[in-house]
């Protein structure tokens, strides 16, 4: 290798810093959905429609990702996809510029493209830093996603109240954002070209990417991200609307409710490690679902908006965990994560963006708060089949050759946290 061949800790603080990016951007957009539908004067059944099909693109690229990622490699499929969502976004601005819906949808189609893309091959990346360093880090790279979120709502509460146009506000952070992801992404750890030449282009991915999705436990796995996909991306997009309409709010206090929701997601997720590694996933994975499910029904049926914060707050805790684990379990055995992580991202991301247009469509019949109870059934599926996340058999050679790396004494995370892997070693005995 090259002497200028970047360490992992160098590349797992660039990962993290992508994740940041990708939740700042996301979540300055999300926090504009209320004026885009003021200004635009659309129901919740056409806002609805609009984020359902131009939820589209992602759903079709998702599942070419791992692909795209085996054959040029985390880097430059993230750099592509970041690009893509750039444009996308420009698009739909121009056609919030211009009163066209039709332009607003396609650009979100184009949009969604670009993130399915960007999330598949970042989380990619964040595997392969977790793997070199030996230490339980996925959940510190979507905090890092979550404090994105959490700044771009912010940010977007003061555009809000500053006047600031959307597009404006938008096209700016999209293109500081851009900027920074090019620069960030050099850090990443070189690909493994052997493995990309051997298992991709010599042996055929379609074959072994077909393969992947008959694999029971992938899909159980899938599972689970889908039920905690929805549950954050339900919140995403409508938490802000459900306390605009619910409690008869201005905008910006719509906003500040999806930053409430957007903290508790974040705090769970720094704490995750830590839970991760003294109670193992499938015992932190039922807490979650168990906080989701009960924050969830008091946001929505409670007629107090602090009480329905504090629900939201407890919504945001439950859905904190079940992406960030799904991406490790897709990703234990390192020479096959590309092509799982591909099946899990798209079903999980079939959920996350598909599932909030749907509950548009119900909203506009029985009320935004009361359609987002329909959440509670995939959380109670997810919770049946949460074991299948567990790692597969304790002691295996995959797992165990990564215990020399780890210290006994207290590692760190890219955001110098103490970290202490030994995930396979306590996970089953939960």
């Amino acid at each position: 290798m090259p002497t200028s061949t970047p360490n992992p800790r160098r590349a797992a603080l660039t990962v993290f810093g992508t994740f940041v990016l990708n939740g700042f951007t996301f979540a300055n957009w999300l926090s504009r959905i209320p004026t885009i539908r003021d200004e635009l004067s659309l129901r919740e059944r056409d806002l609805g429609l609009i984020i359902l099909v131009g939820s589209l693109g992602s759903v079709l690229s998702l599942p070419l990702a791992g692909r795209v990622l085996a054959r040029i490699g985390a880097r430059a499929t993230v750099l592509t996809a970041a690009g893509l969502a750039t444009l996308g976004l420009g698009v739909a601005m121009t056609g919030i510029v211009i009163g066209q819906p039709l332009l607003l949808t396609g650009g979100l189609f184009i949009t969604t493209m670009g993130i399915g893309g960007w999330d598949v091959a970042m989380n990619f990346a964040g595997a392969r830093a977790e793997q070199a360093l030996g230490r339980s880090i996925m959940p510190a790279f979507h905090g890092g996603f979550s404090i994105g979120t959490v700044l771009g709502a912010g940010l977007g509460t003061l555009a809000i109240r500053a006047g600031i146009d959307v597009p404006l506000h938008v096209m700016t952070v999209v293109a500081v954002a851009f900027l920074a992801v090019v620069f960030l992404t050099r850090g990443f750890l070189p690909e493994p070209e052997e493995q990309v030449d051997d298992g991709a282009a010599q042996s055929g991915p379609p074959a072994s990417f077909a393969r992947v999705w008959l694999e029971p436990r992938t899909l159980m796995v899938g599972l689970v991200v889908l039920a905690a996909a929805l549950t954050e991306g339900a919140a995403n997009d409508w938490l802000a609307l459900a306390v605009v309409d619910g409690f008869e709010v201005p905008n910006d206090v719509g906003a500040t409710g999806l930053t409430i929701f957007l903290i508790g997601m974040t705090a769970m997720r720094f704490a995750g490690t830590w839970l991760l590694d003294r109670f193992g996933r499938v015992a932190v994975l039922r807490l979650c679902t168990g906080l989701a499910i009960v924050g969830l029904a008091v946001f929505c049926l409670v007629p107090s908006m602090p009480v329905a914060l504090a629900g939201a707050v407890l919504w945001g805790m439950g859905a904190a965990l079940g992406f960030p684990v799904g991406m490790s379990a897709a990703s234990d055995e390192p020479l096959k994560a590309a092509a799982r992580l591909s099946v899990v991202s798209t079903i999980g991301y079939t959920a996350f963006l598909v599932g909030p247009g749907v509950l548009g469509l119900l909203a506009d019949h029985v009320g935004t708060r009361n359609a987002l109870l329909a959440i509670l059934v995939p959380l109670v599926v997810g919770l049946l089949v949460i074991p299948a996340a567990r790692p597969p058999q304790v002691g295996t050679p995959e797992p165990r050759s990564q215990a020399p790396k780890t210290q006994d004494g207290e590692p760190t995370s890219p955001t110098g946290e103490p970290v202490s892997r030994r995930v396979a070693g306590h996970e089953d005995r939960c």
